[in-house]
């Protein structure tokens, strides 16, 4: 029976979301769980699982559309299903399944092609073979009639020979496939002489790498586009200034090294990041007036320290927060801030987790950066920049003794902190981070 999908609400905050891409097309076979499309809101890109299996027989909102949270965004059904009665007073659909009753799935032919040419496949394969590019022609389905599976694509290994559009097999010299491969060349696009070899894919290659070749442009869209937004928002909201401070992370390094084996036991991880996070909350309690937002003339005091962690991704940078922070042990955020980082990297993050931060902390030291101006994340006022550990010759008592020192960069809203109070809270930070048995006081 068909039923009606509507726009998901990821989180409590959640009131609509803009569709950023369809990743299905109407008549195509859909299981429970394939992805149908890619939900913007202000706060990130989220993908939007099928909670039905059968066929999509209508898109009711295009591209692009913002659509209140669950309100109907399309039909799934059986094929040639009658939806008229589901539809009533709904509303014109942008495009449905009479307009494009051949592309329904009827029978498929291995390797998963219709009679009318067109591959039979999920989704979620589709999508997948895309980002490994991989031609679907090549794979031979063994999923129901034949379509190709989220397994066919993982499982497909590419032979000695390509298959062109006449479905002819070329010859591929050893040397030439390795450098194709290597390179991420699609090597149905290399003019052979009966055999693609190794001149010919250099040929290929010195021509991509021309000066003449044209420019590459890429629109902004999903979670890039909202970063940029974001961050030009920010850049002219808040006047901001940056301190840099050296902390000796000796104390640090210790400390962690000595909780370790008891997280272990646990099975927890302990990071330095986990470390700052509760060494910041305590922090911020001794200096409300950072863990604070500043929204149209109204300065707001949060009683409590919700820590954000920047998060980067290949799409971007996403910053859930820890909430309570000033409430929790160190083994509970650690647990939640590995929680956060693996929802995020697996496009799983809750919205609600991006929303009600009070302060977040962006750590580039892997990289080895040692100085840096964060871009503080509105509406909070403050954001702390944590640099790399560098072994350094310091004097201590007359002496010179190397110590692992790591700057952290402050960068804070000059509306509403001042110099003085930055330097003082930057201060407080580095006497916990250096000596952190303060955190028991």
């Amino acid at each position: 029976m068909a039923q009606l999908i509507v726009m998901p609400k990821f989180g409590l905050t959640m009131t609509e979301g803009t569709i950023a891409s369809w990743n299905v097309a109407v008549g195509d076979p859909i299981a429970e769980g394939d992805i149908l499309c890619e939900i913007e809101t202000d706060k990130l890109t989220n993908e939007f699982e099928s909670p039905k299996a059968g066929v999509l027989l209508k898109i009711i909102e295009a591209d692009g559309a913002t659509v209140t949270c669950l309100e109907p965004i399309a039909v799934i059904g059986q094929a040639n299903e009658d939806i008229s009665g589901l539809l009533a007073g709904g509303g014109a659909g942008v495009e449905d399944a009479a307009t494009s009753i051949d592309d329904a799935p009827t029978i498929a032919e291995t390797p998963a092609k219709t009679a009318g040419g067109r591959i039979n496949a999920s989704p979620l394969a589709k999508k997948l073979a895309k980002e490994k590019g991989i031609d679907l022609g090549l794979i031979t389905g063994t999923g129901n009639k034949g379509s190709i599976t989220v397994d066919d694509v993982n499982n497909y290994r590419p032979t000695d020979t390509l298959t062109d559009k006449a479905d002819k097999k070329t010859a591929v010299s050893p040397v030439a496939k390795k450098m194709a491969d290597s390179s991420g060349l699609d090597l149905s696009t290399v003019a052979g002489d009966g055999r693609i070899m190794k001149k010919d894919v250099e040929a290929l290659l010195m021509k991509s790498q021309a000066p003449d070749a044209s420019p590459q442009s890429i629109p902004l869209k999903g979670m890039r586009k909202t970063i940029a937004k974001r961050m030009s928002e920010s850049w002219s909201i808040s006047p901001r200034v940056t301190y840099t401070r050296p902390v000796d992370a000796s104390g640090l390094k210790e400390f962690r090294s000595r909780l370790k084996p008891e997280f272990e036991k646990r099975g927890l991880k302990l990071t330095f990041n986990h470390i700052i996070m509760k060494v910041c909350a305590q922090a911020l309690l001794e200096f409300p007036h950072i863990n604070g937002s500043l929204v149209d003339d109204t300065l707001i005091l949060h009683p409590h320290a919700h820590i954000g962690l920047a998060i980067g991704l290949d799409s971007g940078l996403l910053v859930p927060n820890v909430k309570n922070c000033d409430l929790k042990s160190l083994s509970q955020i650690a647990e939640e801030t590995e929680k956060l980082i693996t929802e995020a990297k697996t496009g799983r993050t809750n919205m609600d987790d991006l929303t009600g931060g009070t302060f977040t902390l962006s750590n580039l030291g892997a990289y080895g950066i040692t100085s840096f101006s964060p871009i503080i994340n509105q509406p909070e006022l403050a954001i702390l920049g944590i640099d790399a550990m560098v072994d350094t010759p310091v004097v201590i008592g007359g002496q010179i003794t190397i110590r692992p020192m790591m700057n952290l960069s402050l960068t804070a809203d000059h509306r509403i902190i001042d110099g003085a109070l930055a330097a003082q809270f930057l201060q407080r930070i580095g006497e916990y981070l250096e000596n952190p048995a303060l955190l028991l006081v």
